[in-house]
């Protein structure tokens, strides 16, 4: 094996192992940015030697190993322990005496109890939700500061910022590494699932830049979202997100054309939506509903994009069924967002005007003011209509709004095409 070999499967295996070495590491030393270091350290050490060692039979142990005897080391250090001893006192002699002596033991204990301590922590609401992002994606996903900048067009010295400020609000704080119980419990949830489908969301319809799509951040999600549904799997809200992120990433080859150009839903190709990825995604809405989780509001929206999966071709999507899921939607988690998207498939069920007057209410929303999708679904409403000149006003408007270049060179094409359309003056 060649050293670049060597360094591929290095990175695969961080890829890999790095949440669990870094979970299993933060229960002992009880500090998620120490656990971090231990585990850079071990993929330093393995930077190093396995070059020209080769990589082990069991490359995630070996990690553990190295970063442990790192730990043990950190927890020797007189200085360390005397400047923690002026911190925490009896508190972190004792704890230090019980990390190293029962090192051994505590790295055997469950490692997916870790991993979902370490899921609510990186999600902690102490955290704003940019930092709560970023921190998962590097923790829980292995991302490089790099690669999150990249994915969310955003300097990589921001990126690291926020990640340093978390891990520090984390530690000044005393956030414990643990699985919230009880009433907590829910809330916490949410805040963990509201992070994984933003990551989803921002791969699925990129925020701004030249690609409509980033499918590596779909991945991640998916990932996260499958891990967490075997970690918790009595919540049927998990799998009701599980569901949705599997079904919509389904769709994402059939959602751009050969040269990147978007595609609306109602015109892709169906023989491209992934067959697999739907039928994981209508098992995730069934394991979702036997959990009596049907009315949860990720199983809800599941249940909408199963209408479509389960839809042979867009002539016999059942939109009445669509509007009554967005009606209890709307009852469960009331939105301008949820309101728009009801609006649409009032629209489709019961015709273009009916659509038109609940988006007429939302135009004096505050929370919609520069949501291009607002203008775009009127626009489509009024082109059905035959009310022309006020489409290509409304897709000239969302134009302006959005920051992806693909939506925008989409809506502007959609203007275009009714340039002639102007009635005579």
């Amino acid at each position: 094996m060649t050293t670049s070999d060597t360094h591929r499967a290095i990175d695969a295996v961080w890829r890999i192992e790095s949440a669990k070495l870094i979970a299993g590491l933060t229960r002992i030393v009880r500090d998620v940015g120490l656990a971090e270091d231990l585990a850079q350290d071990a993929l330093l050490a393995a930077l190093e030697r396995w070059p020209e060692s080769g990589v082990p039979d069991n490359p995630g142990a070996w990690l553990m190993a190295t970063a442990k005897h790192r730990a043990i080391d950190t927890f020797r250090r007189t200085e360390r322990i005397e400047r923690k001893h002026e911190e925490l006192g009896h508190e972190l002699e004792s704890r230090r005496e019980l990390a190293v002596a029962d090192m051994d033991a505590a790295l055997d204990d469950d490692i997916g109890d870790d991993l979902l301590r370490l899921v609510f922590m990186s999600c902690h609401p102490v955290l704003p939700r940019e930092a709560r992002t970023a921190l998962t994606l590097r923790l829980l996903g292995g991302l490089t500061t790099d690669e999150i900048a990249r994915a969310f067009l955003v300097p990589e010295p921001t990126i690291a910022q926020r990640i340093v400020r978390a891990k520090r609000t984390l530690s000044e704080r005393k956030v414990p590494f643990e699985v919230p119980r009880g009433t907590e419990l829910d809330a916490r949830l949410s805040s963990v699932l509201e992070v994984i489908y933003l990551v989803f969301n921002e791969g699925y319809t990129a925020t701004a830049g030249d690609d409509l799509v980033r499918p590596a951040l779909c991945e991640d999600a998916l990932r996260l979202g499958r891990i967490l549904g075997e970690l918790a799997p009595e919540e049927p809200e998990v799998h009701g997100l599980v569901a949705l992120m599997e079904i919509q990433a389904s769709r994402l080859r059939a959602r751009t054309g050969p040269t990147g150009k978007a595609i609306l839903l109602l015109d892709q190709d169906r023989g491209r939506w992934d067959q697999i990825l739907i039928r994981r995604g209508l098992s995730a809405l069934e394991r979702a509903e036997k959990l009596r989780g049907a009315n949860g509001p990720y199983a809800l929206q599941a249940a909408i994009v199963a209408c479509h999966a389960r839809a042979r071709t867009a002539a016999e999507t059942d939109w009445r069924r669509i509007a009554s899921l967005y009606d209890a939607l709307a009852a469960v988690t009331p939105s301008p967002i949820v309101e728009l998207n009801r609006a649409i498939a009032v629209a489709m069920a019961f015709g273009p005007g009916e659509g038109l007057k609940i988006l007429d209410t939302l135009t004096r929303e505050p929370a919609l003011k520069g949501y291009h999708l607002l203008p775009a679904a009127r626009a489509d409403l009024f082109e059905k209509l035959g009310r022309f000149d006020e489409a290509r006003t409304e897709f000239e408007r969302a134009a302006s709004m959005t920051r992806n270049a693909r939506e925008r060179e989409l809506l502007l094409e959609r203007s275009r095409a009714h340039a002639g359309d102007s009635p005579p003056h």
